[in-house]
């Protein structure tokens, strides 16, 4: 495996914990929003990604990159209150708020965090050997 795949690798898989972190902030964002309807109630977005490898052209090495396929919403129902006096309120009362976990989200967060950092540490790594091959031609 070259460099360049190592940078590849480790950029796609930085790529894919920044888009972990967007959708963990918008669930976060909208963790209390609230609506007068089931369908209207915020659903957290959960991004999907998937493998992609790749094999050198003399078949020596074969890495995989993070690809990113989409965003899908989370089937958990959404949660349902019982308060007659808020504006959104339906005609039972009731008022539907997201599906939102935000311990989970918090959870999600720092692991998608620790990633990104094990894989700056990657690229740092990988620099610095760079850098004492080019100091052994000296």
């Amino acid at each position: 495996m070259s460099f360049n795949s190592i940078y590849d690798v480790s950029g796609s898989a930085m790529r894919a914990q920044v888009m972990r972190l967007d959708t963990i902030a918008s669930n976060l964002a909208n963790a209390d929003t609230a609506s007068a309807t089931e369908a209207g109630a915020f659903r957290a977005l959960k991004p999907v990604f998937a493998a992609l490898y790749k094999q050198t052209a003399d078949s020596q090495s074969l890495s995989a990159e993070v690809q990113m396929l989409g965003v899908t919403t989370s089937s958990r129902p959404v949660e349902q209150r019982y308060e007659p006096n808020n504006p959104l309120a339906n005609q039972d009362g009731y008022v539907f708020y997201s599906n939102v976990n935000v311990l989970e989200e918090m959870a999600d967060m720092m692991s998608a965090s620790r990633s990104y950092q094990t894989s700056v540490e990657v690229m740092g790594r990988v620099s610095s050997m760079q850098q004492s091959v080019l100091r052994l031609g000296q």
